[in-house]
């Protein structure tokens, strides 16, 4: 007879084999896990910070007070000091820890699979660490997300999960690092949902939020249940107000698109800089510390600055002047090589575009604008939404930390206008920018991403039907009976293609008495010959294709477009396309 202690064991297995069983359930579990992991990342991230200012500056403390305490020829080394650390590493060890993070995790979801190695956890966490901590002018929200990321994806790795399913911890990961940075579970779910994964699929909704929750409570255990800032109290005193937070989105988009612009405009200037790469950040340093002797508020991640903005404890012209001095720093720190996010300078860019405007709002319309701070905060999540063109998480993120619901209803307005005009003036986002400018259009939809992907190398017949322009029509007929192919390629003497000629354009001319006896091939080809290189992918083969409305692309050589290698068909390309599909489904 069974004793009860073994029933009870017997009864948990059950229970846990069961739970265990379900797919829903491990992922809540995995879920949990890298929540945890990613809150304790986030906590421990900004504590390494801290430690590298006070070696840096004497104390972890807001850097703009602590600044102003440091010889002035040390403020101006420091920076420097901290690129000199930096390139180096990131050149030598890991290529995708420059910049701001969110493009390269973007990256691996749409078509790595979710994969991230490894490394990055720790070579992110301190590089980005060490450009903050010595007065970079970059922010902690883009490495905390690599970081999280980075840590869902080798979980995913650990426990050989599907691409899906590693995507889906990609996501749990980056929810984790905003949602711990901004003690803002919501957004930091939303900022996954919206801008990392594009999707609101429920199989990968569930483990979000609750890594969201999870990494959540882990922050709020060891830095307290406090806002990001602190946040002036907000009352909406006239329904006229909502034609200024209407005309602030549009101000604010304008910010974020010449800040989005700026910036990449920034790192091809210093790309085209001729000295070795690992050293650019130590030149960029020493402009960032110049520039700190004047105005120290552009120095590290800002919020010392945000704070006065949002108190209205600044001039409108120095808020303004903050303005483009924070593109420029920001500019300047990701441009030379530099770590860390551009979500704290978003953020500083519309507290000081919304002061400055509530100032002057307050001015014009005294008995209408009263609360000049508060235009500061809509401005904050206005920006944000118009550089990552992601106004939900936007508009949470800033609800979440005023805690205030009656600010929803200017926020929703400011945000969405903001991301309407930005989306008009510039399709990429600051994050999709990046990838387009490397070839790859993940916003088009994952069915452009999968064409990317394949080679024109890897469908091209390499075996081709030629025939030479010279060829009379009445021996083309003897061939066509024989041939395999609808299409041709028609060459010179050289061999050199000079045109096209399919067999429906053949059989239309000789039905409508087109076709004379001593006519050539050159006489009814097409001579507006479009090619694809072999070094292209099948995404840009199909949009070549479809807009000229071809039944076959010339597969042709880089150094010669005259020089034939090999044909593609519209055919070629949909079946790799399906059958890619297919493989992408079952992984």
């Amino acid at each position: 007879m069974k004793s009860k202690d073994s029933t009870h064991r017997s009864t948990w297995r059950l229970i846990i084999g069961r739970l265990f069983a379900d797919e829903h359930a491990i992922m809540a579990v995995l879920g949990i896990a890298v929540g945890v992991a990613g809150g304790y990342g986030a906590v421990g991230f900004r504590y390494l910070i801290e430690f590298i200012q006070s070696l840096a500056y004497g104390s972890p403390k807001e850097l703009l007070g602590v600044v102003s305490s440091v010889p002035w020829y040390w403020r101006i080394l420091i920076p420097a000091i901290g690129g000199m650390i930096v390139g180096p590493i990131v050149y030598f060890f890991a290529r995708e820890a420059k910049g701001h993070g969110v493009p390269e995790v973007m990256y691996a979801v749409a078509l790595e699979q979710g994969i991230i190695r490894k490394r990055i956890v720790f070579i992110k966490a301190f590089v980005s660490a060490v450009c903050i901590g010595t007065g970079g002018s970059v922010g902690r929200e883009g490495p905390i997300v690599q970081i999280g990321s980075a840590v869902g994806s080798t979980l995913g790795q650990l426990f050989k999960m599907s691409g899906n399913r590693i995507r889906t911890m990609v996501g749990c990961g980056a929810a984790a690092g905003i949602a711990a940075t901004f003690n803002a579970p919501i957004a930091g779910s939303l900022f996954a949902l919206e801008i990392i994964l594009g999707e609101f699929e429920i199989a990968s909704f569930s483990p979000i939020i609750i890594s969201a929750v999870s990494a959540t409570a882990v922050s709020r255990h060891y830095l307290g249940n406090f806002p990001a800032f602190n946040l002036p109290a907000y009352q909406l005193h006239s329904p006229l107000e909502f034609p200024l937070y209407a005309v602030l989105g549009v101000v604010c988009a304008l910010t974020a698109v010449a800040f989005t612009l700026f910036l990449y405009r920034a790192e091809d200037f210093w790309d085209d800089i001729r000295m070795p790469e690992y050293l650019k950040a130590v030149l960029g340093g020493l402009i960032m510390g110049t520039m700190g002797l004047v105005i120290p508020q552009v120095l590290g991640v800002g919020y010392g600055a945000i704070d006065l903005a949002l108190l209205m404890k600044m001039s409108w012209w120095l808020m303004l002047l903050l303005v483009l001095g924070k593109i420029f720093a920001t500019a300047i720190t990701i441009g030379s090589g530099g770590s860390g996010g551009i979500f704290a300078p978003s953020l500083f860019m519309g507290a000081m575009v919304g002061g400055t405007f509530g100032v002057i709002a307050n001015t014009l319309f005294p008995s209408v604008a009263l609360s000049a701070g508060a235009y500061g905060v809509v401005g904050m999540g206005a920006v944000v939404a118009a550089t990552t063109h992601g106004p939900l998480q936007a508009i949470l993120i800033i609800f979440e930390m005023t805690g205030d619901y009656k600010i929803i209803l200017p926020l929703m307005i400011t945000c969405i206008i903001s991301t309407l005009v930005a989306r008009r003036l510039c399709k990429e986002s600051i994050y999709t920018f990046k990838l387009i400018r490397r070839g790859i259009n993940i916003k088009a939809g994952k069915e452009v991403n999968i064409l990317k992907s394949i080679p024109v190398k890897n469908i091209m017949y390499h075996t081709v039907e030629m025939v030479p322009e010279k060829l009379p029509l009445a021996e083309l007929a003897k061939r066509l009976p024989q041939s395999r192919s609808n299409n041709f390629v028609v060459v010179n003497d050289k061999e050199e293609i000079s045109g096209v000629l399919t067999f429906v354009d053949y059989y239309e001319k000789l039905f409508d008495g087109h076709i004379g006896d001593h006519m050539r091939v050159e006489d009814i080809m097409t001579t507006d010959v479009v090619t694809v290189s072999i070094e292209d992918n099948l995404s840009t083969a199909l949009e070549k294709i479809t807009k000229g409305d071809f039944s076959i692309l010339p597969v042709v050589s880089p150094d010669n477009p005259l020089t034939m290698l090999g044909i593609l068909t519209r055919k070629d390309i949909l079946e790799a396309y399906d059958q890619a599909l297919i493989k992408r489904a079952i992984t």
